[in-house]
């Protein structure tokens, strides 16, 4: 089993999640976070003043899926999430041990 995280822009939620529901993955966990890459932040304007925003505002998004649908969720992750442009984000995949369902018990494929 892999995990993927995937770091994306806030209004691009809907398409991941719409691709990832097209490709048969129905659970994921979204958190808001904040950081910046190669663009190092942005300049904003407030009242005729400048100033840099460093951290910005983004997505992490994290699914856990057999090895063999990598591919597939990777993707559909970029697929969707993709604007062309600096800042469009990153997917991250870590090899998972074990999952374990709570209410069942059910352990590793049976409890995705």
């Amino acid at each position: 089993m892999r995990k993927v995280e995937a770091i994306i822009r806030h209004f691009k939620l809907e398409d991941v999640k719409a691709a990832l529901l097209e490709a048969g993955i129905i659970g994921m966990t979204v958190s808001e976070i904040r950081g910046f890459g190669r663009q190092k932040g942005q300049v904003e304007r407030y009242r005729g003043s400048e100033f840099t925003v460093e951290f910005l505002q983004k997505l992490k998004i994290e699914v856990v899926v057999e090895s063999k649908r990598v591919d597939e969720v990777v993707a559909a992750i970029s697929y969707a999430a993709r604007t062309g442009e600096i800042g469009d984000g990153k997917i991250f995949i870590s090899p998972v041990e074990s999952v374990v369902r709570i209410r069942t018990g059910d352990r590793d494929s049976a409890a995705l």
